[in-house]
């Protein structure tokens, strides 16, 4: 039996410092975050769609200013966690996940934070 993916795309920019296992914190940095969405459907609606592209976007989007400008540090979901590229991807994950219509599975959120640097929740089954 087939699937149906999408994949939606979005970006934003932030700050952030990680605690390093010593303890310490690297020195504050920004990145140009671009993250990926992956959705499955093993069937199409009614109008031969997993689901609207635009509604899709308008939440990611939603998602995306809550971060965007920020240092990621001072958000509230990593005020006892370091703001890694795993722990966005999972936050993003996590926020995203719930406004899916019915029959559609987010299947991997992946985060790059450089162009050279990813980093993807998978969630489990």
């Amino acid at each position: 039996m087939g699937r149906y993916e999408l994949v939606l795309k979005n970006e934003f920019s932030a700050a952030h410092r990680l605690r390093l296992h010593d303890g310490d914190f690297e020195p504050m940095h920004g990145h140009n975050w671009r993250v990926e969405i992956y959705l499955e459907s093993p069937a199409l609606d009614r109008a031969g769609l997993v689901a609207d592209f635009v509604v899709l976007q308008e939440n990611l989007s939603r998602l995306t200013r809550e971060l965007h400008n920020t240092t990621l540090n001072d958000h509230p979901a990593f005020s006892s966690s370091n703001p890694s590229t795993e722990l966005v991807a999972k936050f993003l994950h996590d926020r995203f996940a719930p406004t899916l219509p019915a029959g559609v599975r987010l299947s991997k959120v992946r985060v790059w934070e450089t162009d050279a640097c990813a980093a993807s929740f998978t969630p489990g089954d």
